[in-house]
């Protein structure tokens, strides 16, 4: 079932020895070669993707829940696209709509969904540790969509597949991810998956935005984004949370911007070629200006949105493979 122009077939194992998880939870942990084969899955996807016909049904007669309990329109949207495109059926159930607010415990609200007898669920929770929970508790494979300040594994997946395609291989590639560390899922799948894949990783934020011990990711920290961007081949900027711009995080908005806020002129400190990337939703002048998002054969962030989608269904083809009983994955 690998796409026949995996370009890393021979660097894992076959069959489900390549990817023996059950659940996609985050991306610490994984080795190198689960990563790849990952990489490697999306691409067929990706073709696919671009082609007037856009579907496969290999999924058909199979149930995806997506349960957010944290809202996030491209994120949802993406799993709902690679969910359909599979030929699943999938059912969105959104916090607003849930038993949640009536004040259903996490546990009780785990064992409804697994009376439903889905196929896979897709879990996005503000919480920490929540979606490993709901995994210990169902019968189906999970894919952690974001839990909490902890990981969100696809996003660093599909942060990655854009990098190689750009890029090549990541080892020798320095990348530089910039902004709110401290809170950010998206950095902590990053560092973990671009380490592991050999990148050198340069993080760079304000004091307190920078974790205490950043270091034991095996990351260089930086607190001057100039210095943290010299000679950079990506340059991965993070969402700055309004709702942290003040107080103990940020002075404000326009002194953030002035110390790590992406400009033309900053980005001529790293490579001739940097890539520019950021997951969104952009705050436009302030962590990121305009005229740097939208740099053509520079900004790769829509690249990343298409990527996102062949990452998801990649991650569901791959995950329910032992339920469809596909060979080689028994």
């Amino acid at each position: 079932m690998t796409s026949p122009n995996a370009p890393h077939a021979d660097r894992y194992p076959a069959g489900s020895a390549a990817f023996p998880q059950r659940d996609l939870i985050a991306l610490a942990g994984l080795a190198p070669w689960e990563i790849l084969f990952l990489l490697d899955e999306a691409e067929q996807w990706v073709e696919l993707n671009r082609q007037p016909h856009k579907r496969d049904d290999r999924l058909a007669g199979l149930t995806i829940i997506n349960a957010f309990f944290e809202n996030s329109t491209r994120t949802l949207l993406s799993f709902e696209i690679a969910g359909k495109r599979l030929g699943a059926d999938v059912v969105n159930m959104l916090v607003a709509q849930s038993s949640v607010k009536k004040g259903e415990t996490l546990i009780d609200t785990a064992m409804t969904l697994n009376a439903m007898h889905a196929d896979a669920m897709v879990i996005r929770h503000q919480s920490s540790g929540a979606v490993r929970l709901i995994a210990e508790k169902v019968d189906c494979p999970v894919l952690n969509a974001g839990d909490g300040q902890h990981e969100h594994p696809t996003q660093g997946l599909l942060d990655a597949l854009t990098i190689r395609k750009a890029k090549g291989e990541f080892a020798g590639l320095t990348i530089t991810i910039c902004g709110d560390i401290l809170h950010s899922r998206v950095a902590r799948s990053n560092i973990h998956c671009l380490t592991t894949l050999g990148a050198e990783v340069r993080v760079c934020a304000p004091p307190a935005l920078m974790p205490a011990d950043i270091e034991a990711l095996k990351v260089r920290p930086y607190y001057d984004f100039d210095a943290a961007l010299a000679g950079a081949d990506v340059v991965m900027m993070l969402r700055l949370q309004q709702e942290r711009m003040s107080g103990q995080f940020i002075p404000s908005p326009r002194e953030y911007r002035h110390l790590y806020g992406l400009t033309l002129d900053r980005l001529a400190r790293a490579k001739g070629d940097a890539l520019v990337m950021h997951p969104g939703p952009m705050n436009r002048g302030i962590e990121i200006d305009s005229n740097v998002a939208d740099l053509p054969g520079r900004s790769a962030i829509t690249a990343q949105v298409e990527m996102g989608v062949a990452i998801r269904m990649a991650c569901l083809d791959v995950l329910t493979r032992r339920s469809r009983k596909v060979e080689g994955w028994a």
